[in-house]
């Protein structure tokens, strides 16, 4: 599959002074699969290492960290020649392996010159742990995740479409395909953006094995959960990823820890909620109060809203039937504002966004999300599910807090008016801001 990342990881290669790189992400989400094609495509050999359940190599970095002893000895281990400028060095899983993670700082420091990528799954988790020594300052790093609606249409063979989707985004004028492109996008929604889930649909074209996929990924995260936390810890994690369904079809989104547990207190579960982050399995979106610079001074951090990492997943974990969102999504009424909002907000993190929600201090009205663009301009999005989009709360803020813009994102066509930029939900993966 085509994914965005390739170019990220091409401008890393060419830039002067680059460090070794590493990739973070949710388990499966393509990072294993990216940095070996890229090591194909851009070096004459890739050397794959696997740390874990890998006790020989785990060996060869207890002695020391010089990195000229550890390439001598990982090109006997792999059996291959490395060669600075045309060799690939990847370290995988590298979440088992303290000391190799440490070791990037040395490669950093001594032995510039060789390519080294890393990738974890769980990296997240265990650097949140007292024992890891992170690199500081002495690695480069990309966080990967699910595929986004444009990486989809790539998949699906849709090219053409995400091309002329971006020219009707730049030109702020109507999409003539807008139909399609809707059926697209909801096709995206029960699907998701996990590269299994998407395989099986390319392959296939048989919404069961989209959702088995979809159901063995969940099967696997429940297992890292067990794998990389204690048996209290584990509980509380899955009552809060259970959780999360009931509290998106609530009215109001806002995370409630009495829908995990009846009587359940924050400090008992801020820690399982701080774990599915790391794991990067949950986006938080924080409250702000105030829609001015910089935006974390107003942030609200009792108050905020919990999405899945993917909607595909969220699909699968609601058990709604892929055919009631493709032809009947009136059935699930209640739950389409949850869905949506869940999209946009995946989408505008894979974007490199930072988004937040707006309630006023009077505690009337909100807005979907507020994001600081470019310029530093603080911009507010409403998502509306279809094409019904009557709101005061947008035109409350434009006015409170003098925006030069707003966007809404919804099941209408593109249009520009009153600096309101209408943003059909398919485009979403346009907007950077």
């Amino acid at each position: 599959m085509k994914r965005k990342i390739s170019e990220q990881l091409l401008q890393w290669k060419d830039r002067p002074g680059r460090k070794p790189l590493l990739i973070c992400g949710a388990r499966q989400v393509g990072k294993t699969y990216s940095a070996l094609q890229f090591g194909r495509e851009a070096y004459t050999n890739t050397v794959y290492l696997n740390f874990e359940g890998n006790p020989e190599l785990a060996r060869i970095f207890a002695r020391n960290l010089e990195p000229e002893r550890l390439i001598r000895e990982i090109a006997a281990f792999s059996g291959q020649s490395i060669i600075p400028g045309k060799t690939l060095i990847i370290f995988d899983e590298i979440q088992a392996s303290e000391r190799a993670l440490t070791s990037l700082k040395y490669f950093c420091e001594q032995t510039p010159e060789y390519d080294i990528i890393a990738a974890g799954s769980l990296l997240g988790v265990a650097l949140n742990r007292e024992t890891y020594s992170f690199p500081v300052g002495k690695i480069d790093m990309i966080t990967m995740y699910p595929l986004d609606f444009e990486e989809f249409l790539w998949a699906a063979g849709e090219p053409g479409m995400s091309d002329l989707i971006r020219e009707s985004y730049t030109k702020r004028q109507e999409f003539s395909l807008h139909d399609k492109a809707m059926d697209l996008y909801r096709l995206y929604l029960v699907i998701g953006g996990m590269p299994q889930a998407v395989q099986s649909y390319v392959s296939m074209h048989d919404f069961n094995y989209v959702v088995n996929a979809q159901k063995t990924l969940e099967t696997a995260y429940i297992a890292d959960m067990a794998k990389y936390a204690t048996p209290q810890e584990t509980t509380r994690i899955m009552a809060v990823w259970d959780s999360l369904p009931a509290q998106l079809a609530k009215d109001n989104h806002k995370f409630q820890y009495k829908v995990v547990k009846s009587g359940a207190r924050a400090y008992q579960y801020a820690a399982p909620l701080s774990w599915l982050q790391h794991a990067g399995l949950i986006h938080k979106c924080t409250c702000v109060t105030e829609g001015r610079l910089p935006l974390t001074v107003y942030a609200n951090h009792d108050a905020f809203k919990v999405y899945m990492t993917d909607t595909g997943l969220l699909c699968a974990k609601f058990g709604i039937p892929p055919h009631v969102v493709l032809h009947a999504p009136k059935e699930i009424y209640a739950f389409r504002g949850a869905m949506t909002e869940n999209y946009v907000m995946q989408a505008l993190v894979a974007n490199g966004l930072t988004p937040y929600y707006w309630i006023p201090t009077q505690g009337q009205g909100e807005v979907d999300f507020v994001c600081q663009d470019c310029q530093g301009n603080i911009i507010p999005i409403e998502v509306k599910a279809a094409e019904h989009v009557r709101s005061r709360s947008l035109n409350d803020f434009v006015k409170r807090y003098d925006s030069p813009y707003a966007i809404r994102f919804s099941g209408r066509n593109f249009g520009w008016e009153n600096n309101l930029f209408s943003v059909p939900l398919y485009a979403v993966f346009c907007c950077q801001l």
